[in-house]
C-alpha cells in the first residue's frame, strides 16, 4: 500500500499544488508557536515537552487515526495516507522558487533571480556573483529536494511497514519544521527565548535525518557518475557545518561534476574549521573550502533536476519491487 500510496500523492501534487501561501503552513506556524508559549518556561525539560507536543503529538495521532481507518476500511486508511502524504510529500512545496530563478537566468535577469534566491532561503543575496548565485540555488534545491521527498518518503516507508500509515512523515516534517522554526525565531528576535529548545530541536532533527541523508547521498551515487559520488561523500561530506547536509551535496557534487561550496556567505556554506578526513593533500578547490568540479553554470540546474527526478524512480522501483515481493509472499 505504500507503494500506491506514494504514487498517488506524488501525482496529485503535480496536477494540484499547494499554493505559496497555504492553510498547512500557517497551521504549522501556529501549532508551533502555540507548543511553545504554552510548555516553554525557558528549561531544559521545558524543551523536550514543546518538542514531544508539537513533534510527536502529530505523528501519535496520524498513527491512531490510520490504525482506526485500516480496521474500518483499507481502502479509507489508503486515502488517509495519501491526503497526509500530499501535505508532507513533494516537489511542489519548494520547485516555484527554482522555477522562477531559472526563468529569470535564461532571460539573463539576475536581479529578479537574486531577489527570489533571498525570498526562498531568507538571507541577502544581492552581493552575490552569478556563480555564486548558481551554487546556492544548487545547494538549496537539492536540500529542499531531501527534505521535502525523500526524507519523508524514507520515514514514512519505514514506519508504514510496522503499521503505523503516515506517522512517519509527519514526524520527519514536523522535526524538520520545528528545527527550522526555533531557529529562524531566534535569528528574528537577535537572541534565542530558549536556547535549549533550539539546540535540542536542531540535534533531534539531525539524528532523525540521519539515515535518509546518507540513503539520499546514496541514490545520487547510484543514478548520477557512482565514483565520482562516492569519492566526493568520503573526502568532502566533512566541509560541511552540519554532517547531513555535507554528505548529501558532497556526493551531488561528485555525481554531477559541479563545484559545491566556498567561502562565499551566505547560505549553505563548509565549516572552514575542518579538514578532509583522508588526510590526502588539499588541492587548490579543497582550500578554498569548495568540491572539486567545474564551477556552477546554468547548465548545471538541469543536471540536478535530472538527478533528482532520476533518484525518486530509483527509490520508486526499490519500493514497486518490495510490493511486489510482499504481495507474491
Amino acid at each position: 500500500m505504500s507503494f500506491f500510496a506514494v504514487l498517488f500523492a506524488l501525482m496529485v501534487e503535480q496536477l494540484r499544488p499547494l499554493p505559496r501561501d497555504n492553510w498547512v503552513h500557517d497551521g504549522l506556524i501556529n501549532w508551533v508557536g502555540w507548543a511553545g508559549r504554552h510548555f516553554d518556561a525557558g528549561r531544559e525539560r521545558h524543551a523536550w515537552v514543546v518538542w514531544f507536543v508539537s513533534v510527536l503529538a502529530p505523528a501519535l495521532g496520524a498513527a491512531l487515526l490510520h490504525i482506526g481507518l485500516a480496521r474500518i476500511n483499507a481502502l479509507a486508511a489508503l486515502a488517509f495516507d495519501i491526503a497526509v502524504l500530499y501535505l508532507t510529500l513533494g516537489f511542489r512545496q519548494f520547485s516555484h522558487y527554482f522555477t522562477d530563478i531559472r526563468k529569470a537566468l535564461d532571460q539573463g535577469d539576475e536581479g529578479t533571480a537574486r531577489r527570489q534566491l533571498a525570498q526562498w532561503c531568507h538571507l541577502d543575496a544581492s552581493e552575490l556573483p552569478r556563480t555564486e548565485l548558481l551554487r546556492h540555488v544548487i545547494e538549496h534545491s537539492l536540500l529542499a529536494a531531501h527534505r521535502h521527498v525523500f526524507g519523508v518518503f524514507f520515514w514514512y516507508v519505514v514506519l508504514a511497514a510496522v503499521g503505523l500509515g503516515p506517522a512517519g512523515a509527519v514526524l520527519y516534517r514536523m522535526a524538520e519544521f520545528a528545527s527550522r522554526y526555533w531557529s529562524f525565531k531566534s535569528k528574528a528576535l537577535g537572541a534565542p527565548a530558549n536556547d535549549k529548545l533550539m539546540d535540542l530541536s536542531q540535534h533531534l532533527f539531525a539524528l532523525i535525518d540521519h539515515l535518509p541523508a546518507r540513503l539520499t547521498a546514496f541514490g545520487f551515487a547510484v543514478v548520477g557518475n557512482f565514483e565520482e559520488a562516492v569519492n566526493g561523500w568520503r573526502r568532502d561530506a566533512g566541509l560541511w557545518r552540519h554532517a547531513n547536509e555535507g554528505v548529501i551535496l558532497s556526493a551531488a557534487a561528485g555525481a554531477v561534476g559541479v563545484s559545491l561550496g566556498g567561502a562565499a556567505a551566505p547560505g549553505v556554506t563548509p565549516d572552514r574549521s575542518k579538514t578532509f578526513e583522508s588526510g590526502a593533500a588539499p588541492d587548490a578547490a579543497s582550500a578554498a573550502g569548495s568540491t572539486p568540479g567545474a564551477d556552477p553554470q546554468l547548465g548545471h540546474l538541469d543536471s540536478v533536476v535530472g538527478l533528482v527526478w532520476r533518484s525518486v524512480v530509483l527509490w520508486m522501483l526499490l519500493l514497486a519491487l518490495l510490493t511486489l515481493a510482499n504481495l507474491i509472499g
